[in-house]
C-alpha cells in the first residue's frame, strides 16, 4: 500500500512537497524520481510520481484520481484538557476515527497547570493529528483549534446532534440517544477526568446538549473518546 501525503494544492498536473514532510521523504524513505505516493490536497487524491527530490523539497507530476470516500458526518470533539500524554493519545485516535474538529477545553477542572502550558502545546498537537492523517489515509485534515471555555465551545457548536458525556445517574445511555437518530453534523463533549461541574452541565443544557453515559464503568477521557467516536461512526455514519 503505498504511503499518502498532504500538500497545499495541485497545480495543473504538479504538486510540490515541502518542509517537515518532504524531508521525512526525501532523507528517510530515501525517495527517487519515478517512485509513486498518494497525494491529498485536502479535497481529493491523486497518484503522484517523483520528478525532483531534495533535502526539503520533492516534486511531482499528476497522474491518475484515486477514489476517496468523504464522509457525509461532520464530527467535533469538544475535549477538556487532561493530562498531556492521553490528551494526545485522544487527538491521535480521534484524527483515526475521522474526527474533523477538535476544541480543547479549559473545563473548570482541568488542571491550572496543564492549562498554561496548551498555548505552548498547539504546534505539537497540529503535528499528531497530521501525522495520523496520513497514517489513517485521510482526505483531510482535522482542525485543531485554540483552547475555549466550556460555555463559549457549547454556544458556537451549532445546528445538529450534541451529546455530552455524563456519568450522572439520569442521564440516558449513548445508545439510546443515537439510536434512530439521523444527524449531518454531531457535537461530542467530553469532560475531564474530576467530571464536569453543574455549572458545565447546565450551560450544556441551555445550548441544546443531551446528556448521555457510556455505561456502569468509568472511562478514563482518552478511552471515553475512542469509544464514544467509533459508536458514533456506528450509527450515524
Amino acid at each position: 500500500m503505498r504511503r499518502r501525503f498532504f500538500v497545499d494544492t495541485f497545480d495543473a498536473d504538479r504538486a510540490v512537497l515541502t518542509g517537515e514532510a518532504a524531508h521525512h521523504l526525501g532523507r528517510v524513505l530515501r525517495a527517487e524520481p519515478g517512485q509513486l505516493y498518494e497525494l491529498s490536497d485536502g479535497t481529493s487524491v491523486r497518484l503522484g510520481k517523483i520528478e525532483l527530490s531534495g533535502q526539503d523539497r520533492v516534486e511531482f507530476s499528476l497522474l491518475e484520481p484515486i477514489p476517496a470516500r468523504i464522509s457525509s458526518l461532520n464530527k467535533t470533539l469538544l475535549l477538556a484538557v487532561v493530562k498531556f500524554d492521553a490528551f494526545e493519545w485522544a487527538i491521535e485516535k480521534a484524527t483515526e476515527l475521522g474526527v474533523d474538529r477538535i476544541v480543547p477545553l479549559a473545563a473548570e477542572r482541568s488542571e491550572k497547570g496543564l492549562l498554561a502550558a496548551v498555548e505552548k502545546r498547539a504546534a505539537r498537537w497540529r503535528k499528531i493529528a497530521f501525522e495520523a492523517s496520513q497514517q489513517s489515509r485521510r482526505v483531510r485534515l482535522p482542525a485543531i483549534e485554540d483552547a475555549a471555555k466550556p460555555k463559549t465551545a457549547f454556544e458556537n457548536a451549532g445546528a445538529g446532534l450534541k451529546v455530552m458525556l455524563s456519568e450522572r445517574k439520569d442521564a440516558c445511555s449513548l445508545r439510546h440517544v443515537l439510536e434512530g437518530r439521523a444527524a449531518r453534523h454531531v457535537t461530542l463533549a467530553i469532560g475531564p477526568e474530576g467530571g464536569w461541574t453543574n455549572t458545565e452541565f447546565a450551560d450544556a443544557r441551555a445550548y441544546g446538549f443531551e446528556e448521555a453515559t457510556m455505561g456502569t464503568l468509568i472511562l478514563r477521557t482518552e478511552t471515553a473518546v475512542t469509544a464514544c467516536l467509533a459508536a458514533v461512526n456506528y450509527a450515524l455514519d
